[in-house]
């Protein structure tokens, strides 16, 4: 058996690309696009002829529904080739717009309708500030699901647990990115891989609250950059996997254990915790990396979103 096959056994596997034609060969459950994933996409001889006909037929409208109509036509390729779920990013540029994320999530899941795709097939991918997580719980409550993604600390796990989102995405190799680059020359890579990995243990800490509370939304791993990330967090919920990692997992046939287990975390001795607004904004000021990281985040995202505009207009 195959690492990958093993992991399936533990872990529900997605995969992380906007490339559907690569999907087949893994066979995730579920699929997550966001706007730098598409934009790559779209940049390929092979997506020229779909980026080049939602140009056309939607010519003249605005640009942030035409943009919802590219995410939409690649998310519904992606449907036809998975049993499960493909997560489909609100513009990050509404990230401090609670009304307006809202909005446009209802239309991005009535463009799903339209093409027949059932509402319980779509995850809606919003950016964990405080603005997203109540826009999130406001969806919630209308039936639309909801990934809390740019997840980089514990204060916006609770918060997203509180609201009662279905999923949340902490990016584990981004939060590694940061203290590598924080440690500089002292970086010792032995020590901080696998469990040592500081990615690793946020997802660790969040996955033993969420069990030790009863907290039922979903956690799904999230940007990885090595296989010792991803086997260390075999048992977690879900994990999203980029294809050049899955593609390492399947050729590697290395021993692979579960490493949490929701059992052992409901017997844990850990407090309770909760945020209100001015709690969760102290509570995030207080953790310099998931500042960093979730403002460099939405500046990405928002830019990649401009340039997937730029090329929209150029078709």
């Amino acid at each position: 058996m195959n690492q990958l096959d093993a992991l399936k056994q533990h872990t529900i596997v997605v995969a992380d690309t906007g490339d559907f034609r690569q999907l087949a060969q893994f066979q995730p459950r579920d699929a997550t696009t966001n706007p730098s994933l598409i934009l790559k996409a779209v940049q390929k001889p092979e997506y020229a002829p779909l980026l080049a006909d939602v140009a056309a037929r939607w010519r003249g409208r605005a640009m942030d529904e035409v943009i919802d109509r590219l995410i939409v036509r690649f998310g519904c390729e992606i449907l036809a080739l998975i049993d499960g779920r493909v997560s489909t990013e609100v513009d990050a540029r509404l990230s401090f717009d609670t009304d307006a994320t809202v909005a446009r999530a209802e239309r991005i899941v009535e463009l799903y309708q339209a093409e027949g795709v059932h509402i319980d097939r779509v995850l809606i991918k919003i950016a964990a500030t405080w603005e997203g997580i109540e826009a999130a719980r406001l969806l919630e409550c209308k039936g639309i699901h909801t990934n809390l993604t740019l997840l980089f600390s514990f204060a916006q796990a609770v918060a997203c647990g509180q609201a009662r989102v279905q999923l949340i995405s902490p990016f584990v190799g981004r939060i590694y990115d940061w203290y590598k680059k924080q440690a500089g020359s002292g970086w010792d890579e032995a020590a901080m891989a696998g469990a040592g990995d500081p990615g690793v243990q946020s997802v660790v800490r969040i996955f033993n609250h969420y069990k030790r509370f009863g907290v039922a939304t979903e956690i799904m791993g999230a940007s990885f950059r090595n296989l010792g990330q991803i086997t260390a967090l075999a048992g977690c919920d879900l994990l999203t996997i980029a294809p050049d990692l899955l593609a390492q997992l399947a050729a590697s046939d290395a021993p692979l254990a579960r490493a949490l287990d929701a059992g052992a975390a409901r017997a844990m001795d850990l407090p309770a915790v909760n945020y209100d607004e001015a709690g969760f904004r102290y509570a995030l000021n207080e953790d310099a990396m998931a500042t960093d990281k979730l403002a460099e985040g939405i500046r990405a995202f928002a830019a990649d979103a401009r340039r997937l505009e730029q090329l929209i207009q150029a078709a």
